[in-house]
């Protein structure tokens, strides 16, 4: 099957590009300039370097024609800031391209489409009482960017939503969605003070395996919960204190409303910036604390997803991080084009 990517060079395009060729498939992609120094990006990609919110559709459609599958593994996170309202860039940069391609995907005759997405969105069905569509600019754009997807999903184009949790290792050149969390803990010398709670988390490997297995034999108009390794936060921190080289320094739990006193600064800061966060960082601090787990049995028996090592991928992550800090590096940060 010939595969066309919008974002094959960045940590997950590319991790599903290397899957998808190492089981046989072909693939086309079109990514932001330039390519990360040092990414070891899969030789056999036939890749075209460009902005494709500046493309016509006429351009798009030459780039697509000829492919069965198609993946977007593009738009920004959370971590890129924008002043309010925030919701609006989330919306031409994540909503209305998804719009736009599977429109012209469909034209040109692709079979089945992979969207990547957020497990928050899975949190904010699951839990509506939290009103997380409500409170997060980024989640609302989330379910919103799901619902547009899905809604060209038939039996001529099957179309389905990856929605993927915390993910560790490591792409050459690119800055880990990491650093400010690395930074945060070497400014807690002593010990580590974190709510309660947990997360679901997954392999970049594992990225790679869901998009292959979704591309070959996922279900059109199905959402995937995307989740593998569930760990509390203080499990998941002695992970990290271990390859930071601490591995004896104190994790202290706190209250949430403790955690949430300290974020309103961090809301007030957000403010003083001119900025719009995309979680608001005190209501967040209930989705810190709980436990944001995800049964893995989806992915394992419908995508193929196998076991990893969680471990060393955190340790890719966290010193990738470090080095980064030490030597300061010179690596790509996601930015909005």
């Amino acid at each position: 099957m010939k595969v066309f990517i919008v974002g094959g060079t960045g940590l997950l395009g590319a991790a599903g590009a290397a899957e998808l060729i190492r089981r046989g498939h072909s693939v086309r992609s079109v990514a932001l300039p330039p390519i990360p120094k040092g990414a070891n990006l899969p030789t056999e990609m036939e890749l075209t370097l460009g902005n494709i919110n500046e493309m016509t559709d006429e351009e798009i459609k030459r780039l697509i024609e000829g492919c069965e599958g198609f993946v977007f593994a593009a738009g920004v996170d959370e971590r890129v800031e924008f002043p309010p309202p925030v919701y609006d860039a989330y919306y031409k940069y994540n909503i209305a391209p998804v719009k736009r391609l599977l429109g012209l995907a469909k034209e040109c005759g692709v079979r089945k489409a992979v969207v990547l997405g957020s497990y928050f969105a899975y949190f904010a069905r699951l839990w509506p009482e939290k009103k997380l569509y409500e409170k997060h600019p980024y989640i609302r754009s989330r379910v919103d960017q799901e619902n547009v997807a899905l809604s060209f999903s038939d039996d001529k184009m099957g179309v389905m939503v990856l929605e993927l949790p915390y993910i560790f290792g490591k792409q050459p050149g690119r800055k880990p969605v990491w650093m400010i969390f690395v930074k945060q803990l070497l400014n807690m010398r002593r010990a580590v003070f974190w709510p309660k709670g947990g997360t679901s988390m997954v392999t970049l490997r594992q990225v790679g395996e869901c998009i292959a297995g979704a591309v070959e034999r996922g279900r059109g108009g199905v959402c995937y919960p995307v989740g593998y390794y569930n760990m509390t936060w203080k499990e998941f921190l002695r992970i990290v204190n271990k390859y930071m080289g601490c591995p004896n320094k104190m994790i202290i739990t706190i209250p949430t409303f403790l955690y949430k006193r300290f974020m309103k600064k961090v809301r007030e800061e957000y403010r003083r910036r001119g900025v719009e966060p995309g979680l608001d960082p005190v209501e967040f601090a209930d989705v810190m604390a709980s436990y944001t787990y995800i049964d893995g049995k989806m992915i394992r028996e419908e995508l193929g997803v196998g076991e990893d090592d969680i471990d060393r991928a955190i340790g890719e992550s966290i010193t990738y991080c470090l080095e980064i800090l030490e030597k300061k590096e010179e690596v790509l940060d996601m930015v909005a084009k």
